[in-house]
């Protein structure tokens, strides 16, 4: 055998998806071989053989199903860090379930330790004002801060707020808010980022070995999970600095494209130091691309909306200026700079999706991120004008309900609910759409993703009704949201298993192209690889059985 054709490694199973859009060979392929982080081959067992030697590592799973690497085009890992600090509330559906929680968080504190949690929904809160009532009452003179589940808002305890200064009559630069009560006073609750800062500053800081710790094994999660790449949706201040330690000494689990902010209501001269920082690169991250936002949450009253929400909220952009928005915008194209634009609101998605068009010349890719409710009008126009789109099918599944008893469906209404998450329509329009998770907004589990995609109801709850079920995905536009579309929606081909491709490849014990979609949930990630390298395996117990026949 000649040693020009000897692999590396050789991965034998039962199937190889390669998502090239190119017919199955006659031969059955069921495995690939991998020679200096590239794909060599492709094929059954017997065409294989070849690329096998002796210093070859063979991995034999029968009957498991090869896959390009899954991509998660919206995730927060290093911000993350701060925004899951304390208790967990995420799996909390009422207002004692929170109590308790946080009591039980309570009890691990020292004297001078914050009451911190994270991943609240506000349903939580059972129709009721969302303030920092219950932190005071829980807390006391110590101070407490608690962030909602789409990081867009929190609730801060009446000493916290002490301590910061706040009094409710704050002014911001954008449409960050201090919610007040009738007689001015601040409530507790925080909306939106600046909203946030005048509290943040005073909570102690995590030790940079700890951040840099801690940020590896959340990147080993998302590797665990089956992810070999994600786009990061911001620049944190110490991200460059964490990033560049942990190379020091080992590699990323996956990689990163890192897109910092350009926030609401900056100068457009923001664009000089934004455009210097791209480029800048480790082994596995890069700086590309620039994250900007129009408006902030539904469920915070802080979407842009065409006609006021239920409430009387969601009437605004983020950006005092919504025409600072476009001039930033043209300014990133002209320099040649993909962005990547949070909207929300219809009025929101409908503004950048027209910004995006009336562009003088495409010199970038700009893609809309989130999309939860959205007029036929700017449907037409993601078509017409090919604007690409990123959603995250679990923030439908996991924060609405098919009844429209959730905080957001209530605040939007029944027509503009029936209008929201509309995965299935921008799929049928041709438009391109990655998909993701937003972590740590909503859990960075590959397959739960992809069978919720399908299923319009969260995968492990069989008894929930769907909502809008005419918005599910079929298996393969949803597969092609995690492996060809985020390379699509930047302008670039790649989520392909293909010679001459990088090998970052995933390997589950089940076909998500085939399997009923609550089995798809159920899915196991028995191997992820990064150039062709192993970052994640299942035990061996939990490799799939031969395939039948």
């Amino acid at each position: 055998m000649s040693t020009a054709t000897t692999a590396d490694l050789v991965i034998l199973g039962g199937r190889v998806i390669t998502m090239t859009g190119e017919p199955p060979a006659p031969e059955e392929t069921s495995g690939i071989a991998i020679t200096d982080g590239r794909v060599a081959g492709i094929g059954g067992r017997e065409s294989l053989e070849r690329f096998i030697g002796e210093t070859t590592t063979l991995i034999d799973l029968p009957g498991a199903i090869i896959m390009p690497g899954f991509v998660d085009s919206h995730i927060h890992p290093v911000l993350g860090l701060d925004l899951t600090r304390g208790a967990d509330l995420s799996g909390c559906r009422t207002v004692a379930e929170v109590r308790a929680r946080l009591l039980a968080e309570l009890e691990t504190l020292g004297d001078d330790d914050w009451l911190l949690g994270w991943g609240l929904d506000p349903n939580a809160f059972e129709g009721r004002e969302i303030t920092g009532r219950v932190l005071d009452e829980i807390a006391g003179d110590r101070p407490a801060f608690i962030r909602m589940f789409d990081a867009h808002a929190a609730v801060a305890s009446a000493r916290a707020l002490e301590l910061a200064g706040v009094d409710g009559g704050e002014q911001f630069t954008d449409g960050s808010r201090v919610v007040t009560d009738a007689a001015g006073q601040p409530t507790g609750y925080l909306l939106e980022m600046q909203a946030l800062g005048l509290v943040l500053p005073l909570i102690p800081e995590l030790t940079f070995e700890h951040k840099a710790n801690e940020l590896y094994e959340v990147l080993s999660r998302m590797a665990r999970a089956g992810f070999t790449a994600g786009q990061v949706q911001d620049l944190a201040p110490d991200a460059i600095e964490l990033l560049q330690r942990i190379e020091e000494t080992r590699d990323l689990p996956i990689r990163l494209r890192m897109s910092p902010w350009f926030e609401p209501g900056t100068a457009v001269e923001e664009v000089d130091r934004l455009e210097a920082l791209q480029g800048r690169r480790g082994r596995r991250w890069v700086v590309e691309g620039v994250k900007l936002m129009i408006d902030g949450t539904v469920d915070n009253g802080t979407a842009w909306l065409h006609e006021p929400d239920c409430f009387g909220e969601s009437t605004a952009s983020l950006w005092l200026e919504p025409g600072q928005y476009r001039e930033a915008l043209t300014e990133l194209d002209r320099r040649g700079i993909p962005t990547t634009t949070h909207a929300i609101g219809d009025a929101g998605i409908d503004f950048v999706a027209r910004a995006i068009a009336g562009l003088p010349h495409r010199n970038a890719t700009h893609r809309i991120e989130h999309i939860e409710t959205m007029t036929d009008d700017t449907l037409e126009l993601f078509r017409s004008a090919g604007i690409m789109a990123s959603m995250q099918p679990t923030h439908c599944t996991l924060y609405t309900r098919a009844d429209g008893s959730d905080n957001w469906s209530i605040r939007l209404g029944e027509e503009r609910a029936a209008r929201g998450f509309r995965t299935g329509d921008l799929v049928r329009a041709g438009v391109p759409l990655a998909l993701g998770s937003d972590w740590p907004v909503a859990p960075c589990d590959a397959v739960g993703i992809l069978a919720d995609a399908l299923l319009r109801r969260p995968h492990d709850d069989p008894d929930a009704a769907p909502v809008h079920p005419d918005q599910a995905l079929e298996a393969l536009d949803a597969l092609r949201g995690f492996t060809t579309h985020p390379f699509t929606t930047i302008g670039r081909r790649g989520g392909v298993l293909e010679v001459g491709a990088v090998a970052d490849v995933t390997v589950l014990d089940r076909d998500p192209l085939t399997v009923e979609a609550d089995e798809l949930g159920r899915a196991r990630v028995l191997l992820t690889l990064v150039d062709g390298r192993v970052v994640a395996d299942a035990p061996v117990q939990a490799q799939p059985e031969p395939a039948a026949g």
